[in-house]
């Protein structure tokens, strides 16, 4: 597997994603995956509030589903739950924002399709991956890694249930969330800082079921685990939510 980011000018609010996709993705072949970072998505989509009008505090109340009430908050960041997804401060972004709180995109997934639709066409290609990513914290570890907020064009999920390990013994539960491990291999690519590179192309992915529709609502389901079946549903449901 190759991760490669694509450099690209400052991306301004207000720009057509469509055409900042002419402009750089000069070329895609079947089998490849297209990453966008959801944060050009926002500027694109005009989701972003001057830092002038409100508080962080009371944005987050607005975006979030749910707020973790907590009286130790040593980076100003507040644990939250937004679109099924556990997210530092619902998403909310002041990196590289000039002034202003870059909020989630909109439509997540129908952005994904969109693009998928439009490329394919382009390209001329049946068998493309296409995901919109966003930076993610695990507990207990430094650093961020990634995950997928909307996809389209191959399953977000590769089973290992019933499929014997390395002593002939089935496996139970284990799956590989494909969507959250190609965002993070683009995450490490494209970067935190200044180094201007929203998109990258993923090829020769492994574990890679590629399919000519966009998600069924039952498969946006399948990625999401409830918080009572939650391997950390001792600490998720025991925790003081706020909900909004």
């Amino acid at each position: 597997m190759q991760t490669s980011p694509i450099k690209t000018h400052k991306v301004t609010l207000g720009e057509s994603l469509e055409n900042i996709l002419d402009q750089y993705v000069t070329n895609l072949n079947d089998g490849d995956i297209l990453a966008i970072t959801s944060k050009i998505v926002s500027l694109c989509q005009g989701q972003v509030v001057e830092k002038s009008s409100i508080s962080k505090r009371n944005l987050i109340a607005r975006e979030a589903d749910s707020v973790l009430h907590t009286d130790h908050n040593p980076y100003d960041l507040y644990l939250t739950i937004k679109d099924n997804i556990l997210i530092s401060s619902a998403g909310i972004d002041e990196s590289n924002s000039n002034g202003v709180y870059i909020l989630y995109p909109q439509n997540v997934q129908t952005v994904a399709h969109t693009v998928w639709k439009y490329l394919t066409t382009k390209f001329s290609i049946t068998d493309l991956g296409v995901i919109i990513t966003d930076s993610h914290t695990t507990p207990m570890r430094w650093g961020v890694t990634g995950i997928t907020l909307g996809w389209c064009g191959f399953e977000p999920l590769y089973s290992y249930i019933d499929k014997p390990d390395i002593f002939g013994q089935p496996m139970r539960v284990t799956k590989i969330n494909l969507l959250d491990a190609l965002a993070t291999s683009a995450t490490l690519v494209m970067g935190e800082g200044d180094e201007q590179t929203p998109l990258a192309i993923i090829i020769k992915a492994p574990k890679i079921s590629f399919v000519k529709h966009p998600p069924t609502p039952e498969e946006e389901k399948s990625v999401i685990i409830s918080m009572e079946d939650d391997i950390y549903a001792p600490l998720l449901m025991g925790a003081k939510w706020v909900k909004h």
